[in-house]
């Protein structure tokens, strides 16, 4: 059955930029990932926020739209609401994690996304949403 995935910024980067480390082929992964998903009929969610983040790393709009063009039948784009944000500054106070892991966490599980991320800050968010490392889709 098809499913929803939500990728943290940071698996957009690899994608994109085909990151690799000598160790750990992050882009490599990345692309086995959206072409595992894409085989399987599953959705891939982006929100607001992560083009908001791929533009403050330099990215344009214009960039960014020709970057997502080819994958646009397997997208679905999320724009996040008053009440997420407001969550996601409460969530990042109490917790300890940056807002806009606070914000994709929750724009993850309220679209019934599976969160892919490597990022350690969502371990504290356990209870709102269980991230997924992208090797352990593929």
């Amino acid at each position: 059955m098809p499913r929803n995935y939500y990728f943290d910024t940071s698996i957009w980067l690899d994608f994109f930029e085909n990151r690799n480390e000598p160790k750990l082929p992050k882009g490599k992964l990345a692309h086995a990932l959206i072409k595992n998903l894409i085989q399987k009929s599953n959705k891939i969610v982006y929100s607001d926020l992560t083009l908001s983040e791929l533009e403050y790393v330099g990215y344009s709009l214009y960039e960014l739209d020709e970057m997502f063009l080819p994958l646009k039948p397997f997208l679905i784009f999320l724009e996040s609401t008053e009440k997420q944000i407001g969550k996601a500054k409460d969530l990042s106070a109490k917790r300890n994690v940056p807002k806009g892991d606070a914000l994709h966490a929750l724009i993850a599980r309220d679209s019934k996304s599976i969160l892919i991320t490597r990022d350690i800050h969502f371990q504290k968010m356990l209870d709102i949403i269980k991230p997924v490392r992208p090797q352990e889709i593929i």
